[in-house]
């Protein structure tokens, strides 16, 4: 059996982690946590570059982060449904992978793969934890569910912000192993829409201005549907900058 993940980013295409969480996840990474990936398909629908491409690209920026462990559920790009079929195939990644804790997209987004697969993962893993769902592996149900708010349209107020301060860099460097997707670009889809500025300067003005909400450099935002509990008013797993 493999051994749990701490932290799983499930995303619709190879890159989506990056863009949306990367700072986190090689955060997580450096404090010694196993964190993987779960591309949802292969970005074989781009505009640019081929599954084949972008697969390389993706093992490339997973060694960048640390990663654990970076698998691809194969469902079909720029078709991706919240269907039975695609829901057996993520229970049954997630009951392998065992992730105590998931990121994934926004629940408002333009891209219909992003949308549909924010519902997708949030079903498969509460699916995951129920002993008479027929799929492969033992039953595994994560402790939360996370989505990622860094895009350009914040369309809710961040449950909280991770400092990424010591590890842009790392995030940066990782988006740039895409470069059938980025090289030369001013945009990134419904991510980073576009503007005059270089992609990775856009990347960082966004990082810079969630860094600023917590008085910090650089930050990434995300929100939870759950409220989060806490043990007093004092309770060191909390801070804010009044």
């Amino acid at each position: 059996m493999t051994e749990p993940l701490d932290v799983l980013a499930i995303m619709a295409h190879p890159d989506d982690a990056e863009l949306l969480c990367g700072g986190s996840l090689a955060k997580s990474s450096s404090e010694g946590q196993r964190v993987g990936v779960l591309d949802l398909t292969r970005g074989e629908k781009g505009s640019s570059g081929s599954r084949e491409i972008r697969a390389k690209e993706a093992s490339n920026a997973s060694a960048i982060l640390g990663l654990s462990v970076r698998q691809n559920a194969g469902l079909p790009d720029a078709s991706l449904i919240n269907d039975s079929q695609a829901k057996h195939i993520v229970v049954e990644l997630i009951r392998e992978l065992r992730p105590q804790t998931v990121v994934t997209h926004s629940l408002e987004a333009r891209h219909p793969d992003h949308r549909n697969a924010t519902q997708l993962v949030y079903d498969a893993c509460f699916l995951a934890g129920i002993k008479k769902y027929s799929a492969q592996g033992k039953i595994h149900r994560p402790e939360t569910v996370i989505h990622s708010l860094l895009f350009r349209e914040e369309l809710q107020r961040p449950t909280f912000i991770l400092d990424i301060t010591e590890h842009i860099d790392t995030k940066l460097k990782a988006i740039e192993c895409f470069e059938s997707q980025f090289h030369g670009k001013t945009g990134a889809g419904e991510v980073f829409s576009g503007g005059n500025r270089p992609l990775i300067e856009q990347v960082k003005v966004h990082c810079a201005f969630h860094g600023s909400r917590i008085r910090s450099k650089y930050g990434e935002p995300f929100w939870t549907r759950e409220t989060p509990a806490m043990s007093s008013f004092t309770d060191p797993n909390f801070s804010s900058s009044f």
